[in-house]
């Protein structure tokens, strides 16, 4: 499965359980990025957070059969990372994400917007 195709059932996984500003990076063209898609999210609780990492999950184990390589933040619940190497799923707490402000650190990226909300 193509890291395009991988990125779009994250976003799937986060619709699916109400996720608020949802946002694709495509890095491949940036030097030295990390990964070839950021896909990030907001979640309002500890709930909703866990809800939508678990629907990430499910998603993609039922659709190409893949595991996340690595899981972060499940333990407090304020910014929950999925790596599946290609794609990176970032859930966060809405002042965690205006904190650490991924968008703008990895700027040089292709952003997508899906789903914008006004502050």
């Amino acid at each position: 499965m193509s890291s395009e195709e991988l990125s779009k059932l994250v976003v799937e996984g986060m619709e699916d359980k109400k996720a608020e500003d949802i946002v694709i990076m495509d890095l491949r063209s940036v030097k030295g990025s990390i990964s070839d898609y950021f896909v990030i999210c907001s979640g309002n609780s500890d709930t909703q957070l866990e809800a939508i990492a678990e629907s990430i999950e499910e998603v993609i184990e039922k659709k190409s059969e893949e595991s996340a390589w690595r899981k972060e933040g499940f333990s407090n619940k304020e910014w929950v990372l999925l790596d599946y190497v290609n794609v990176v799923a970032h859930i966060f707490k809405k002042d965690k994400r205006a904190y650490y402000a991924l968008e703008d650190l990895w700027g040089d990226a292709d952003i997508k917007r899906l789903n914008p909300t006004s502050a």
